[in-house]
Order: C-alpha cells, then sequence, then structure tokens
C-alpha cells in the first residue's frame, strides 16, 4: 500500500472516524483506524462494536487533487498516533505499508515510522439487507434528530430511553425520545416499503449529526435485525440498535386542553433563559409561567440566596380558560423552544399539574411535552 494525500483532506477525514474509537477498548485493535486504499478512492474505518463510521475519500475534491493512490492495500493504525502524527506534520502526507506491517509515513523531510496491526483481525462491517432501505433529505434528517435526540434519557436505568424510538408505517416515519419527564415527537411523510420499530442510541444519531454538517443530498438508510445503516456519497454510519420494547407513548399526548396561548418563539426562549440564570442555582431548574389579564405571560424564577427574576411578555393570542399557573423545569422548556424554526410557539395547557405541550404555531409535525414540576 501506498499513497499520498493532502494534509488538511487526512486530518479531517482521521477527525471523523475517530469518533466511533474507543481508547479503552479491551480489544487492542479497535484502538486502531483501518486504512484501505483502492485505486480510486481511499477509505478509513472506525469501529468501537457498537458503532462504525466509514469515511471515503475520492482521487479529487470539487476538481481539486487531493489523493494519489500508487500501490492497493490495507492495514490498520493507531487512531491516537496517526492523529497526532498527521497535525503536526508540516505538509501533504506520503504513507507506505512495509513487509512487517509497519508504515513509514514522510512530510516534506519528516519521516516517521509507526507499528500497524494485521488488518485480517479488524472486525467485518455489519450486513445489511440492500431491499430494506429508503431515503431522506440530509437536511430533513438532521433537523429530525435536532429536535427529538436531546429528549432521550441520560441513565442506564431502562436502556432503550437512551435511545430514539424510529417507526415506519404507512409511509410515516416517526421519531420519539422521552426520559419519562419530557417527551419529543417529530413526524414525516416519506415514500418507504419499510415498516416496523428501531431504537437508535442517541450516541450515534449524534455522531452521524458531525458527519452530516448541513450538506446537501440525500442520506440512504439501510436497516437489518441488529443494524441501523447511514449512507451518504463519502460516508456510512453502521450504529447498532438498542434491543427492547420502547413505551407506547401515543396516549401521553394530551386531548382534554383548557388554555392554549401562542407567543413569539425567539422573545420566549430569551425570557426563559434569563429566568433560568436564577432557576439553575434550585434543585429543580423551576421557572414559574403565569398568564396574567388574558394578555400577557408573567415569567420569573427565585432562589431564596440570590432573589428573584420576573418580566411578562405579550400573548399573541389566546383560547380557553384563564388564569393559569405552573411551574416547569427552565432547561427542558429552553431545549424544546430551540428545536422550533418557526417564529410562532403554541403552548397548550390542561390544568396547573398535567404536562404541557408545546409544538410550532400552525405546524403540528414536531410536538414536545414538559411535565410540570412540584412546588411544595
Amino acid at each position: 500500500m501506498e499513497f499520498l494525500i493532502k494534509k488538511e483532506c487526512f486530518i479531517k477525514a482521521i477527525s471523523e472516524v475517530s469518533h466511533a474509537v474507543s481508547i479503552k477498548t479491551p480489544i487492542p485493535i479497535l484502538s486502531g483506524i483501518m486504512i484501505v486504499a483502492n485505486d480510486d478512492s481511499l477509505i478509513l474505518i472506525g469501529s468501537d462494536s457498537d458503532i462504525v463510521i466509514e469515511k471515503n475519500i475520492p482521487l479529487t475534491i470539487d476538481g481539486v487533487r487531493v489523493l494519489e493512490v500508487y500501490e492497493k492495500g490495507t492495514v490498520v493504525l493507531s487512531a491516537k498516533y496517526l492523529s497526532e502524527i498527521v497535525k503536526k506534520s508540516p505538509d501533504d502526507i506520503h504513507v507506505k505499508l512495509n513487509e512487517n506491517q509497519s508504515v513509514t509515513i514522510i512530510s516534506n523531510e519528516i519521516v516517521t515510522n509507526l507499528n500497524g496491526f494485521h488488518s485480517e483481525e479488524y472486525p467485518n462491517l455489519p450486513q445489511v439487507d440492500e431491499d430494506g432501505h429508503f431515503k431522506i433529505p440530509s437536511v430533513e434528517l438532521l433537523e429530525i434528530i435536532k429536535q427529538t435526540a436531546f429528549a432521550v434519557s441520560k441513565t442506564e436505568a431502562r436502556p432503550v430511553l437512551t435511545g430514539v424510538n424510529m417507526t415506519f408505517r404507512d409511509n410515516i416515519l416517526s421519531c420519539v425520545a422521552t426520559n419519562t419527564h419530557r417527551l419529543a415527537v417529530r413526524e414525516l411523510a416519506l415514500e418507504s416499503k419499510v415498516n416496523g420499530s428501531f431504537i437508535i442510541p442517541s450516541k450515534s444519531l449524534n455522531e452521524l449529526t458531525k458527519l452530516i454538517n448541513n450538506q446537501s443530498g440525500v442520506i440512504h438508510i439501510f436497516i437489518s435485525r441488529s443494524h441501523m445503516v447511514f449512507k451518504s456519497n463519502n460516508f456510512s454510519l453502521f450504529s447498532r440498535l438498542i434491543e427492547g420494547n420502547y413505551p407506547n407513548v401515543s396516549g401521553l399526548l394530551p386531548k382534554d386542553l383548557k388554555t392554549i396561548i401562542t407567543l413569539d418563539t425567539n422573545l420566549l426562549l430569551k425570557g426563559i433563559d434569563r429566568a433560568c440564570l436564577f432557576a439553575s442555582e434550585s434543585r429543580n431548574n423551576n421557572v414559574h409561567l403565569e398568564i396574567l389579564d388574558n394578555t400577557k405571560l408573567r415569567i420569573s424564577s427565585t432562589t431564596a440566596e440570590l432573589g428573584e427574576i420576573e418580566e411578562t411578555q405579550s400573548i399573541m393570542a389566546i383560547t380557553g380558560e384563564e388564569g393559569l399557573s405552573i411551574s416547569l423545569d427552565g432547561s427542558f422548556l429552553m431545549d424544546a423552544l430551540k428545536a422550533i424554526k418557526e417564529k410562532e410557539v403554541r403552548l397548550s395547557f390542561g390544568g396547573p399539574m398535567r404536562p404541557v405541550l408545546i409544538e410550532p404555531s400552525g405546524n403540528s409535525s414536531y410536538r414536545h411535552l414538559i411535565s410540570p414540576v412540584r412546588t411544595k
């Protein structure tokens, strides 16, 4: 194996696949990156057995030559040391595999020899059914992840809740995340022959957002019994699915709503952010909301040690009962508002001790539910 590659291009690819590499793995070869040199591309693969990231580097990018492959071959090199060597190299990187699985890395007058692993010992990529797949615009997939993944549970007490539940049925993709105190639901109509319910670890989806990075085009999604694979023109991410049954949350979305108000999304977000200045110092991060005279919303928080902060904002529209007062976790509320791109947001209340439904005004494809906080 022998190739010459632009330093910046190599660094970027190493960084992306390194997100799937575990330095503290009990399997030494998984601390490495597998490099495969083909006639027309260079492939880098990183894996921790639960997630695999494969990066494809073509000979040219945007008409600029970034890679020259002189000889095909495969090797596995330490992700940590390969990354450091390339970062500290002054110019383009020349890599050559020697007979004893060591690699010579040359940049200008700097020569480094790095011992590698035998590539035959590296785990094979998971097999997926090429027929069981669908495609989705990358921009929409990115939006779906950002609107749901933050709501997963951060503890392993119930493993299924640490992932996002993707359900495919009747050409509708429904994504759900919950930690039992809040619930995020996002739906999207798309053409798909896939039917079923799958739980994807939030870690995998967060890594996927870094790879997509607002790029245009489509992502092809392949599903098997144990894995879900996301593929674009220049990368693939293989994620192991979480086993188990996701709870049925359809009945949690409230139907008996007593008060509905419409507010300016950005103004409300800034108001909650200010209230969280004091709320973050309290045990429950409480922010108090109160409807005044059907025209104003008072936002406040207080701590005995620091004091209190409050402000009022104009209600753009209101229907239902008057005089509602409720306390919510301020950070949960901010997360929900940050995920809304529309200018106006609708808050629906079933009562002071019932969950609050938050959704963009005029768009029911994204809904967020937050349970109130008991103040006494």
